[in-house]
């Protein structure tokens, strides 16, 4: 991923990766159109961000993804908004940043865990304490560390890579 790219997708990446976040928190759902909007971000903004060979193979990844987590879907692995977020979100990333990308997404569920966990036991949760995922017993909303995967990826590559 350029900087060119990051800088590119980030302004239309970060508003909507708060509110997958904020929904997925508030009603353990990422809903089909806020998957639909993401991938018309990158239908739209991908030409300009890696120019049209790159922005073709990227597509490649969507339904790669989308066949995977579907598949750990059917077998109760993760949840089926999870599963299409993944797939919506996978022509963003450059294979080649694997492992910057995976090292981020640790970070992320795990600060996540961490964040939602000191909301979730302490009277922060008070302006929010109708959100769903408070009491969503072993489930966890992972909208938002996935949504938080992508902008931190972003930035990044905006900054370092």
């Amino acid at each position: 991923m350029t900087a060119y790219a990051a800088y590119w997708f980030l302004p239309a990446v970060i508003p909507l990766a708060l509110f997958i976040s904020w929904n997925d928190m508030r009603d353990m759902k990422i809903t089909n159109r806020t998957v639909a909007v993401m991938l018309v971000v990158y239908a739209v903004l991908g030409p300009f961000a890696f120019g049209w060979e790159m922005y073709l193979w990227q597509w490649l990844h969507f339904p790669v993804a989308l066949v995977v987590c579907m598949a750990l879907w059917a077998l109760r692995v993760m949840g089926g908004g999870d599963a299409k977020l993944i797939a919506a979100m996978a022509p963003f990333f450059v294979m080649s940043d694997i492992d910057v990308i995976l090292r981020v997404f640790a970070a992320s569920l795990l600060g996540a865990l961490v964040v939602h966990t000191l909301f979730r036991l302490t009277p922060l949760k008070r302006p929010v304490a109708g959100w769903k995922s408070w009491n969503a017993g072993r489930y966890f909303p992972k909208g938002f560390p996935l949504s938080m995967t992508l902008v931190l990826y972003l930035v990044l590559a905006a900054v370092y890579l």
